[in-house]
């Protein structure tokens, strides 16, 4: 087991070191919500009720809804000046017959267990428990809210239970119990006749939860039987690797478009079009050598053109 908690029991003058441990697991059978075409798992999204949107858990708060519906949003700093424990002790306030405790105001159960420098104390408080017949009545934190909870001994180790507050057990307001009714003297011996043949002790182990048998028996039976769904891969699922290999591709886009001025999309294109530019550069150059010896050539034919036009009107 792995302890939850670290503290001490504080026992007068003495405390005792100890560590918490959970003393009850739930083995209730686990189901999944499926989709019953393909066997893939059904996934929640934490949406916005205003704008339908989706909300990341960095951006959720706490809410209280009053009476009128209205909504209080409480933030961290709210939280902060709030009253709470997080000392690591646990406060023995009194201690109160076993019976004056009702059942029905368990809570949680937890084992105690001494560190080694507080075996000592420890097996003290335990003893004086079991000789006493009584509860120690304590507070403790075990996370941020004070609650009450109450230490007894149980196969040799303390358990600490925590109880409900007392106006978190509800009344039994049964109007159908309300009128006087009672049972004749015959009716109840009877009753007591066979509560008397019922009798018993009470054995864990006679009592078996046949309910996760019967669920398991039938998995198993469906396997045997070739009844399995193979779950494709669930589609946008990628892994590390590539979230990081495309996060190093946007990152360099977004650097070559920093560059060239354009967006990151854009640098496939702005590259293609440098290229082009490249390109058209040779051809505009032999295009203007061109031009420049045509003009060069024109000019050479009409200055020959102007000497023989002089030279005929001389001859004349």
């Amino acid at each position: 087991m792995r302890a939850i908690w670290k503290g001490a029991v504080s026992f007068g003058l003495v405390n005792v070191p100890v560590r918490l441990f959970s003393a009850t697991e739930n083995h209730d059978v686990q189901f999944r919500q499926v989709h019953e075409k393909d066997g893939g798992r059904i996934k929640y999204q934490r949406v916005c009720s205003i704008d339908g949107e989706e909300v990341p858990y960095s951006d959720i708060a706490k809410g209280y809804e009053a009476a009128d519906g209205q909504m209080v949003v409480l933030t961290d700093e709210d939280l902060k000046s709030l009253p709470t424990r997080s000392t690591k002790e646990i406060s023995i306030e009194k201690f109160v017959p076993s019976e004056q405790i009702d059942p029905l105001l368990f809570d949680k159960s937890y084992y105690l267990e001494p560190d080694k420098t507080g075996l000592k104390p420890y097996v003290l408080l335990r003893d004086a428990l079991e000789k006493a017949d009584r509860m120690a009545l304590v507070t403790v934190s075990v996370r941020t809210r004070m609650t009450l909870a109450v230490l007894r001994v149980r196969d040799g180790v303390i358990v600490l239970q925590t109880l409900l507050w007392a106006d978190e057990v509800r009344a039994p307001e049964f109007e159908s119990l309300s009128e006087e009714t009672h049972a004749t003297a015959k009716e109840l011996a009877m009753a007591s006749s066979l509560v008397d043949s019922l009798s018993g002790d009470y054995e864990p182990e006679e009592f078996e939860d046949d309910y996760a048998e019967a669920v398991t028996q039938l998995v198993a039976t469906k396997i045997e039987g070739g009844e399995l769904t193979e779950t494709p891969e669930a589609k946008g699922e990628e892994t590390e690797v590539v979230d990081l290999l495309a996060a190093l591709q946007r990152s360099v886009d977004k650097a070559k478009a920093a560059k060239t001025g354009g967006s990151p999309g854009d640098s496939g294109s702005s590259d293609e079009g440098s290229a082009k530019k490249t390109a058209a550069k040779p051809a505009a150059k032999k295009a203007t050598t061109k031009t420049a010896a045509k003009k060069t050539a024109a000019k050479t034919t009409a200055k020959k053109s102007t000497t023989k036009k002089a030279a005929t009107k001389k001859a004349s």
